[in-house]
């Protein structure tokens, strides 16, 4: 470990909870601000121990936080590799919850076998772990490890493992994933189950995110059984069957393993392609299927319809293993196979330009045999339709001409609605103006605003039944904060019940799958569902739409997100500028109009995308005419 541990611009910016551009005026305002001891012009890193000084002189740092204090000490151990490597360490000892307060450096260095100089590391974590629990505190570090591989990673996001999870089945007792990264969807899968826990098992080929992965889920609570290795490669589970294979795969991977695996008998249904490595892992999730088990997996739209697939597709579909094809709204596909068994569907389910609860409900609907032809967003094609010399299953092409002679209709339609959206959101941008470079603003706390009476904070209570007697009434969900929308939950409310119940004006803060909200309730009677927090601020001290906006700064957002597992938001960290109540209110009622004007820009998106969709198909199937023919 270096003697000497760095900072860079973005760190100093999160030290100070700062922007990064202040930092930037700090280094052209301040002549005495800190040198660069190394990185580029571009990228300068600086010396921590100055950095902090310099801080504390300024009065801009009265304390290095702990968690930065506990990363600035693990980038100090070296490369990407050998971070990754005392990451692993740091869970195996968070996870074996091996004390060392009280000893010295030297007698906790002999008591886990490591070297001494890590020990101070060590005393960061544990002092961070006080702070914020075990799970959270290994959490922070292991994202701020993922944001600086970031680049040369793909990782399954949150809200796509969160969908891919939702349409499991949810009698699934046991599930692999073979290319797990950090276990995200692993630990969907988890969530997504009630009652008996789930089987988990997990197989990454990166030799650092492997036991990342482990530990992430031990510590959330989740036992899971990962291995190392590639999967097509070296199947670490030769042999095992289980209810469902969930998979986001590397994508357009040339060296997979064509050359050595021509003869493994996972290729039931036929040597895959050269230059298609994901027939290949649609075929190793189907062999460690048993009948009836369900796979989900994540694939190009290339896949669909590439000439040199064209075999293994109609080989998918004459045998019922492949019974839908979902595109999703940021381009790749989910191909949703099961295991033959029984009876073969008759028709292939497709799917396009629908959100996450269409695709949920369509899903069932189509098991359980309900009709599901929506036009232009859904249908079910017959297997017949789809055994030509293409094979072409990209759900688009199988959509339009579904549509219809709806197309023009709908696209005049969808016109108008856009047309009179524009111009609302016109007269909703808030209007501001820079204020001088070297004015700076009296921040203060959440937790000092409490503490004077300025506003008081509750947490919901964390279970997720709604009780079985008392007065009904609309709860708030987490996810209906963090999507702007109604409330979508009910709760059976008693007497004796601990429910929070909101007022007009309170503020509810969600943090969920790395995603954050701070929403200003506009009705009375809301219940506060499960993982929420509320501020109820005194209207005579604060504005609340102004804190709600406040709230959701970069740095408040970090420093109020203690978990990415979405169970977890403390908001008494979040800092908040001193302003009179006239500016907070002028503020307040930017934040209102930008809240608004962000929602239209939503709806215009989704239209603009729409009617560019039946623009296409009314033109190619001659139901629109240009002006003036």
């Amino acid at each position: 470990m270096r003697k000497d541990a760095t900072v860079t611009a973005s760190d100093i910016a999160r030290l100070a909870r700062v922007s990064r551009g202040a930092v930037s005026n700090w280094r052209r305002r301040h002549p005495d601000f800190p040198q660069p001891i190394g990185g580029t012009p571009t990228s300068p890193v600086f010396s921590l121990a100055e950095v902090e000084t310099w801080l504390r002189r300024q009065g801009k740092l009265a304390e290095v936080p702990s968690e930065e204090r506990a990363w600035q000490l693990l980038c100090t151990v070296g490369d990407e590799r050998e971070i990754g490597a005392v990451l692993r360490q740091v869970g195996d000892w968070q996870r074996a919850g091996t004390p060392i307060t009280g000893l010295s450096d030297r007698a906790a260095a002999k008591r886990l076998g490591v070297d001494q100089r890590s020990v101070p590391l060590l005393r960061a974590v544990d002092e961070l772990s006080g702070e914020w629990d075990t799970a959270p505190a290994f959490e922070f570090l292991v994202e701020r490890y993922l944001e600086v591989r970031l680049p040369r990673l793909t990782l399954t996001s949150p809200e796509l493992a969160a969908l891919i999870a939702g349409l499991v089945d949810q009698d699934a007792r046991s599930v692999l994933d073979p290319a797990c990264g950090t276990g995200e969807l692993l630990s969907a899968l988890s969530a997504a189950r009630e009652g008996e826990p789930r089987r988990l098992y997990g197989q990454e080929r990166d030799e650092v995110l492997a036991p990342l992965a482990e530990n992430r889920l031990a510590l959330r609570g989740i036992p899971a059984e990962i291995r190392g290795g590639d999967s097509l490669r070296h199947d670490a589970f030769v042999g095992l069957t289980v209810d469902a294979v969930v998979c986001d795969p590397p994508f357009n991977e040339r060296y997979w393993g064509y050359e050595d695996l021509a003869a493994d008998p996972r290729w039931e249904y036929g040597l895959p392609p050269r230059m298609e490595p994901e027939m290949a892992w649609i075929q190793h999730a189907l062999a460690h299927l048993v009948p009836g088990g369900l796979a989900v997996l994540l694939v190009p739209p290339a896949v669909a319809g590439r000439r040199s697939g064209r075999r293994m597709r109609t080989q998918l579909l004459r045998r019922g293993a492949l019974q839908a094809v979902v595109a999703l709204p940021a381009g790749p596909h989910l191909w949703l196979l099961r295991k033959p068994a029984g009876d073969r569907p008759t028709g292939l389910l497709v799917m396009d330009g629908a959100d996450d609860a269409e695709i949920f409900r369509t899903w069932r609907d189509f098991q359980a045999g309900r009709d599901v032809d929506r036009p232009g967003t859904s249908r079910v094609v017959p297997i017949i339709d789809l055994l030509d010399e293409e094979a072409d299953l990209t759900p688009a092409r199988h959509l339009a001409a579904f549509e219809g002679d709806r197309t023009a209709e709908r696209f005049v339609q969808t016109l108008d609605r856009l047309r009179a959206l524009l111009d609302r959101m016109s007269g909703l941008v808030p209007e501001l103006e820079p204020v001088r470079p070297d004015r700076e603003t009296a921040v203060t706390s959440v937790a000092e605003l409490a503490r004077i009476g300025a506003l008081t904070v509750h947490r919901a209570p964390a279970r997720g039944d709604a009780g079985k007697a008392g007065t009904e009434r609309p709860l708030l969900t987490a996810e209906d904060v963090l999507q702007y929308r109604e409330p979508s939950g009910r709760a059976l409310i008693g007497a004796e019940d601990d429910w929070i119940v909101t007022r007009t004006g309170d503020i509810a803060v969600a943090v969920a799958s790395r995603r954050f909200a701070a929403r200003v309730v506009q009705r009375d009677g809301l219940v506060l569902g499960p993982h929420l927090s509320l501020v109820r601020v005194d209207p005579q001290a604060l504005d609340p739409y102004f804190l709600a906006g406040v709230l959701r700064s970069t740095a408040n957002v970090r420093s109020s997100s203690l978990s990415s597992t979405g169970t977890r938001v403390d908001v008494h960290r979040a800092r908040v500028p001193r302003l009179p109540m006239d500016e907070q209110r002028r503020f307040g009622e930017a934040f209102r109009r930008m809240e608004q004007f962000a929602s239209a820009a939503r709806e215009s998106l989704a239209l603009s995308e729409l009617m560019d969709r039946l623009l296409a198909d009314g033109v190619a199937e001659g139901d629109l005419g240009a002006v003036g023919d």
